[in-house]
């Protein structure tokens, strides 16, 4: 299942990318004191990459109209899930949303400070494949710049922040239970880079999907107590202060058996680069 937030349908219920009808999860009150699964509250100022996608008149105002999270690259440019820009998710065309931006530095989706930010063109990945979720990455041009200090630095091919084994965390404003409670205020999950060979064990095909190690990366815990959930989607994956990563999907939320698949960072690597190299040719 896509990690991003129900849109908001008539008659109560609300329909996932997947197509999946569930109990309508838009806006509500968190219930929890957890975000992701398993997660711990984060400041803005510690973590100014992160930033909520927003859409007030498709998603209400209750949280802000947050239904993805992304993460800042350059100034004027932010990376979120493709799957986050569908039609399955926004109702539309991401250029017929006349009110998508991004929040950025504020740590309570409702509250105070920060910046809301216009997205002035999208592009998706040319690779993407909504039946797969291969090279699940949209490219979000803002209308005007973040400071530079908000931007985190991608990994590139072979660092070891993404190797198997490395302790890396996964940020967001998404469900803290996977049974419908969001958070209102941003938080992060310590989870560690797992071996492809698990998460091709995991996901081999069929309803639970398939992993696919070029365009994919398998980041978890073991024993199932960490993990991003709906409402994720499009938010990073950090390891050794480097972006390695993108909430894309999985089969429910803090599942031993089901660890969290994301966008692989170090091979989506002609979007990335033109995203962060456009700023600094200028």
């Amino acid at each position: 299942m896509r990690r991003s937030l129900a849109r908001v349908l008539t008659g109560g219920l609300a329909v996932i990318a997947t197509g999946a009808v569930l109990p309508l999860v838009a806006p509500v009150p968190a219930a929890a004191d957890r975000v992701i699964v398993g997660g711990v509250p984060v400041r803005a100022v510690d973590s100014p990459w992160v930033v909520a996608l927003s859409s007030r008149d498709r998603f209400g105002g209750t949280r802000a109209g947050q239904f993805c999270g992304g993460v800042v690259v350059a100034p004027t440019k932010v990376l979120t899930a493709a799957h986050c820009m569908g039609r399955d998710v926004l109702g539309a065309a991401p250029e017929k949303v006349s009110d998508l931006l991004v929040i950025a530095g504020r740590d309570r989706l409702r509250g105070s400070g920060g910046r809301e930010v216009a997205v002035r063109s999208v592009r998706v990945h040319p690779a993407y494949d909504p039946d797969t979720n291969a090279s699940d990455l949209a490219v979000l041009t803002l209308s005007r710049a973040l400071p530079k200090g908000y931007a985190i630095r991608p990994a590139e091919a072979g660092d070891p922040a993404s190797a198997p084994g490395a302790e890396a965390t996964v940020y967001g404003w998404g469900d803290t239970t996977g049974e419908g409670d969001y958070a209102g205020a941003l938080r992060s999950a310590p989870v560690s880079v797992l071996a492809d060979s698990h998460c091709e064990r995991a996901y081999s095909g069929g309803s639970a999907g398939r992993y696919e190690a070029s365009t994919m990366l398998c980041a978890g815990d073991p024993e199932g107590r960490h993990d991003a959930c709906q409402g994720d989607s499009g938010g990073p994956l950090v390891a050794q202060g480097r972006l390695i990563g993108l909430v894309s999907w999985g089969s429910g939320c803090g599942r031993a058996d089901s660890p969290g698949v994301y966008t692989r960072i170090t091979t989506a690597v002609g979007p990335v680069a033109e995203a962060v190299g456009a700023h600094a040719a200028r």
